[in-house]
């Protein structure tokens, strides 16, 4: 990862094609927040793009639901996949109680994340903790060999000290690689996935890009299909420039999808009211 002393994220903002894509995310956003069901209805969109979302995290990591059997559903106990949909579910509900957190402590939000996500069916000692060594890993989506659990430590504080500093990195980009951290170190022995999507989605809400969280990078990278999520990410984990500027362009498509649901959501919730 090629990046600057002062400011080592901000680097990866200039990488060929992120500018045109941290742009493009920027006016997507902008469109759907001047939308006019966004003045009285604004609370009914943030639901439904939340319900989406978790769909969405949930369908990368094997589940992958009608929206409607989602909807209605209201167990989700029983079967491996109705856990993973509550897991997603939980996730997105607790995002936006943690925003205070992350800038402030963004490991104990990754440790309140996992807690969450588990729900009582990863033993207790194992919850709301990076894996120590010789603990294994289950995350069916990413087949590559997760790093041991030292240098899970190192890099968790080395991502920890980014955020706390901050910086002038556009929102896609930090989180963006906020996601690929997460999901190249798997810190914990379950749910890596969905802790990584959820803390995504965090860096976006809490920078100000989508403060009232209406546009679920969920969704898109649920639409670009999982073949595509790997690939992306597998530039993440080659470090190249190349590899580097396709995650961050893969993820910003991931957000613009998400804008486009969430406009559909409101020219929906505007024939109704017509």
């Amino acid at each position: 990862m090629s990046t600057t002393a002062s400011d080592p994220l901000a680097a990866l903002g200039s990488l060929p094609g992120v500018p045109d894509a941290v742009d493009s995310v920027r006016k997507a956003v902008d469109r759907v927040y001047g939308h006019r069901v966004m003045r009285r209805r604004s609370n009914e969109v943030t639901a439904e793009a939340a319900l989406r979302g978790s769909r969405g995290s949930a369908a990368l990591a094997g589940a992958d639901w009608n929206l409607e059997e989602v909807r209605r559903r209201t167990d989700f106990s029983g079967e491996d996949e109705a856990r993973m949909v509550g897991a997603a579910l939980r996730l997105t509900a607790e995002a936006g109680q943690l925003l205070s957190i992350w800038r402030q402590s963004p490991l104990r939000v990754l440790a309140r994340l996992h807690l969450v996500a588990a729900g009582g069916a990863t033993p207790d000692d194992a919850v709301g903790r990076p894996r120590l060594a010789g603990e294994s890993v289950d995350e069916p989506l990413i087949e590559a060999r997760p790093p041991g659990a030292e240098e899970v430590a190192g890099r968790l504080e080395g991502l920890s000290r980014l955020i706390i500093a901050g910086g002038s990195a556009p929102a896609l980009v930090t989180a963006a690689v906020v996601h690929g951290e997460l999901l190249a170190l798997r810190p914990f022995g379950s749910h890596n996935g969905l802790v990584a999507r959820t803390a995504e989605r965090i860096v976006l809400i809490g920078s100000g890009l989508d403060p009232k969280s209406i546009c679920p990078a969920e969704v898109g990278h649920a639409e670009q299909g999982r073949a595509a999520y790997v690939a992306a990410f597998e530039g993440y984990t080659a470090g190249t420039p190349e590899g580097m500027a396709a995650w961050i362009t893969h993820c910003g498509r991931s957000v613009e999808l998400g804008v486009r649901e969430s406009t559909a959501v409101c020219e929906a919730l505007q024939r109704g009211a017509a």
